[in-house]
């Protein structure tokens, strides 16, 4: 599920630079992410600014060929590791029209790293702070123009919270099925566990919980390739539920199986503390139900 999650950030950035980027910056990028010869981070969380994105303070001021980037980055996976960093900045005002999207390669000097973050979980993936100091970044490197940077961001989390609920419903069916299968095995009061009315009732919330995350999931799939001005809503949607009910099936998996599922020996406990943070990143699903509250006023 870690790994998996990376990926699909890694993926994510390939998408940015793949819709927004010049052929230039195409043809010098792309060609090692695709082949995963080389990582890529998404890098729009502040210390400061964490649901409330559009506040960021990370800041970039261009002379001639090149902006001047100071700031820090916070939570950032792939942090260290990563050989390109999309990092959104602030080249104008306040609010969402002042940030810019730009490239910053690895090799840049005062691009430096905090420590690896110690996790919960996820831990398959280093996670850290990123800094800049006085880092000079080409205009070249600047992917779409001044002020559009916010809405990159959101279209990338658009795809990304698919991506996202889709890890969340993977770690849900793989705890499913392991508890399943105890069940159906381990023995209590001479018969199978799977004989209790109360096991067999846990089981079909679980399988339903996981199928109907799948459905939305494929929905807002469906809006989003489709470019339907609802698409965001529906993302979100399906965020926050696949998330919420992935976690939730993981927790009920360790419950089925007791002790031994709070064992290390075990995958449950590991999915639990992986599937997590889904429910925290790529918006949190408070703010889920904000941008379907939004959708739903507005139209």
């Amino acid at each position: 599920t870690s790994t998996t999650a990376y990926l699909t950030i890694h993926n994510m950035c390939c998408w940015i630079i793949d819709t927004f980027g010049t052929e230039d910056q195409k043809q010098r990028l792309l060609p090692g992410l695709i082949s995963m010869d080389k990582f890529s981070s998404y890098c729009l969380t502040e210390p400061g600014s964490g649901s409330d994105a559009s506040s960021l303070q990370t800041r970039a001021v261009r002379n001639g060929d090149y902006y001047t980037l100071n700031g820090s980055k916070a939570f950032i996976s792939g942090g260290g590791r990563s050989d390109v960093y999309l990092v959104m900045v602030r080249t104008g005002g306040d609010g969402p029209k002042g940030i810019t999207c730009l490239a910053v390669e690895a090799d840049t000097p005062g691009l430096s790293f905090g420590a690896n973050e110690k996790k919960l979980g996820w831990n398959s993936q280093p996670t850290a702070a990123v800094n800049f100091d006085d880092c000079k970044i080409p205009v070249a490197n600047r992917i779409g123009e001044e002020g559009f940077g916010f809405k990159i961001a959101m279209k990338g989390l658009d795809g990304g919270r698919l991506s996202i609920a889709t890890c969340s419903i993977g770690a849900g069916k793989a705890c499913y099925d392991f508890a399943r299968e105890y069940v159906t095995e381990r023995k209590q009061f001479g018969a199978p566990l799977s004989a209790n009315q109360s096991i067999q009732f846990k089981l079909a919330d679980m399988t339903t919980k996981l199928h109907t995350s799948r459905l939305m999931v494929r929905q807002a799939a469906t809006l989003l390739d489709a470019k339907s001005p609802s698409a965001p809503a529906f993302c979100a949607m399906a965020k926050r539920v696949a998330t919420d009910a992935g976690f939730e099936v993981c927790n009920e998996s360790l419950q089925l199986l007791g002790g031994y599922g709070y064992l290390n020996d075990y995958p449950v406990e590991r999915f639990l503390r992986d599937s997590r943070v889904h429910q925290i990143l790529e918006g949190t699903n408070e703010i889920m139900n904000v941008i379907v509250g939004r959708n739903i006023l507005q139209n």
